[in-house]
């Protein structure tokens, strides 16, 4: 058996053209959603994202703009910028690009985004209103994820589902939303005893861990879903350089009903559904 492949790239090009309508119609009435990304430092991992993130707005009639601030840049000019940005009409969307170097109080600055503005969802009435299962925002790559499901028809309800990893941008909100969905949830992390025998009973398995081709054949039940959010650089062999998974793709692929690839995955969908985020909040603030 092979397994069926959840192409996200084609998926999240399927979604940002029903976005356009949804643009249009909120310039018409004098509200273009506006999104403002804020970057401290020059990480060129980080650097490549934000302008992901900007052109995949412009590039369904946004308004979007980049702020960059040196890597010893005060904290408190920051806050001021996100005090500014909460009080100006047309952003609708404030995203601060993690991680901010080591001076800064992440939580701080990520609680001083106005909650309505929110479009990553990592406020903490953000993450609590997910928890109570009546989400305003949800975060970005777990959304993807769960739109991923939607499109391969996967029906979570009563399945056994493993999330491995438990950051608070992927694997707890993950968690979060299966368990919303109905199914029975279990999350592994690195003092987990024995992965295996969670990931060998797993209906759905999200791999969120940061190592690279971690998840192999011999860990995943026949026919279950795969989900790779991973993405890392090889450092060695013939294939350094080359970007993977967490999930050991060639080997997990004969096993797996359906799984998703790196690149080509769970990346295109995380900006999309910034996307989305953002134009929510726009029709929230023209409709009230």
């Amino acid at each position: 058996m092979t397994a069926q492949i959840i192409d996200g790239k084609a998926l999240a090009e399927e979604l940002r053209q029903s976005f356009k309508a949804r643009v249009e119609a909120l310039a018409a009435k004098g509200h273009r959603p506006g999104l403002v990304v804020i970057l401290v430092g020059e990480d060129p991992a980080s650097e490549v994202y934000v302008r992901n993130k900007v052109n995949g707005c412009l590039a369904i009639g946004m308004h979007s703009e980049k702020i960059v601030y040196s890597k010893d840049v005060d904290q408190q000019v920051v806050l001021d910028k996100i005090a500014e940005l909460n009080a100006d009409e047309n952003i609708h969307g404030i995203l601060v690009q993690l991680p901010l170097p080591r001076h800064f109080d992440e939580e701080k600055v990520l609680e001083a985004i106005a909650v309505d503005k929110d479009v990553d969802g990592f406020h903490a009435e953000n993450v609590g209103a997910l928890a109570q299962g009546n989400p305003r925002f949800i975060p970005c790559t777990p959304y993807g994820v769960m739109k991923m499901f939607e499109k391969g028809n996967v029906d979570l309800t009563g399945q056994e589902a493993v999330v491995i990893g438990r950051s608070n941008i992927v694997g707890k909100p993950m968690a979060l939303l299966l368990i919303n969905a109905g199914a029975t949830v279990t999350v592994c992390n690195s003092r987990t005893r024995d992965l295996k025998f969670h990931t060998r009973r797993a209906d759905i398995l999200v791999a969120a861990v940061g190592k690279p081709k971690f998840v192999t054949g011999d860990m995943i039940k026949p026919g279950a879903v795969v989900i790779d959010v991973g993405i890392n650089r090889l450092q060695d062999g013939p294939d350094a350089g080359k970007l993977c998974g967490d999930v050991d793709f060639a080997s997990c692929l004969e096993t797996a009903g359906q799984i998703t690839p790196v690149p080509g995955g769970v990346g295109p969908m995380t900006i999309t559904m910034l996307l989305a985020n953002t134009i929510e909040a726009a029709e929230r603030k023209a409709g009230r």
